[in-house]
């Protein structure tokens, strides 16, 4: 058995398709395949139902999923741990953060924090929520930093996570001026407003999604544009190409500079934790240090 077989499965598992499991594990389709089928050959049953509609986990499949993601987060950190022992491998703490926090609220939140700096060296990783969910998944990065909501789903809200609140914001339904200042595009019911929308990668849309979704929406929208990224949407509302729901944090300048402004009423606002992520089992002596001092500011 080979742990990379787990992380294969890990990530087929995620994505139910095999040309996007195989792109996430950087290696080619029949590879990928191959590497599944010798998983199934090892456990001695099948893990996956393939049809011509797509991929399902069997019951097999479904009960071998948790522990298999115990085990290779546990394999991981006792590596990692042994090398640190050693005296061998000492690498940075890593925290995986999502795009928009990445660039608006971690280095203020960082620097408000000076013990946390003086405990390690700390290593920010960018991403959308869903390759830092995998990060967090595989034991990759220590930390995730991300936005929340209680409605939203995510694989690492199980209890082998734990997370603290660390800041707030807000999403506003956001766009350009017309002439007359206020918003070129209303959310309304009627005809459908230009929207852009973010993909399925990202942690905000699973939170946009959640709270005003197709069925509960008193307002129509066509969705023009698609992107993981908050700031590609910020500048697409900022040319006038839709509505976008944007952090507060992010888009504050441009709303005090009258380039965007509420597209609807204070109703149609999203409030949002950030939150601090961790793994509930024992980490490193460092990872438990700055997890206290984090705890404590």
């Amino acid at each position: 058995m080979e742990l990379i077989w787990f992380e294969d499965y890990l990530a087929l598992a995620e994505t139910l398709n095999f040309s996007r499991a195989a792109e996430l594990r950087h290696v080619t389709q029949p590879a990928f395949s191959r590497r599944i089928r010798a998983l199934e050959g090892w456990v001695g049953a099948a893990l996956f139902t393939r049809t011509t509609h797509g991929v399902a986990l069997t019951p097999a499949g479904e009960h071998f999923h948790d522990q298999a993601e115990v085990l290779t987060r546990a394999l991981h950190q006792l590596r990692r741990d042994t090398l640190e022992v050693s005296d061998r491998h000492v690498r940075p703490l890593s925290i995986a953060a999502t795009h928009a926090l990445s660039f608006t609220f971690f280095p203020k939140w960082v620097r408000r924090n000076d013990r946390v700096l003086a405990l390690g060296n700390l290593n920010l990783i960018s991403d959308s929520m869903q390759a830092c969910e995998q990060m967090m998944l595989r034991g990759d990065a220590q930390f995730l930093l991300c936005h929340h909501h209680k409605n939203m789903s995510s694989r690492i809200y199980s209890r082998q996570f734990k997370s603290i609140v660390v800041g707030a914001d807000t999403l506003l339904p956001l766009s350009a001026p017309a002439a007359n200042g206020v918003a070129r595009w209303r959310l309304h019911r009627g005809d459908p407003v230009k929207y852009l929308a973010y993909s399925a990668q990202s942690g905000l849309g699973r939170i946009v999604a959640a709270q005003w979704g197709a069925k509960d929406r008193p307002f129509a929208l066509e969705t023009v544009f698609t992107s993981h990224l908050a700031a590609t949407l910020l500048s697409m509302a900022r040319a006038g190409d839709g509505v976008a729901w944007l952090p507060r944090t992010l888009a504050e300048e441009d709303i005090s500079a009258g380039l965007l402004v509420e597209a609807g009423n204070v109703e149609f606002q999203i409030p949002i934790e950030i939150r601090l992520f961790r793994s509930v089992a024992r980490q490193s002596k460092a990872v438990e240090a700055i997890w206290s001092a984090f705890e404590r500011a």
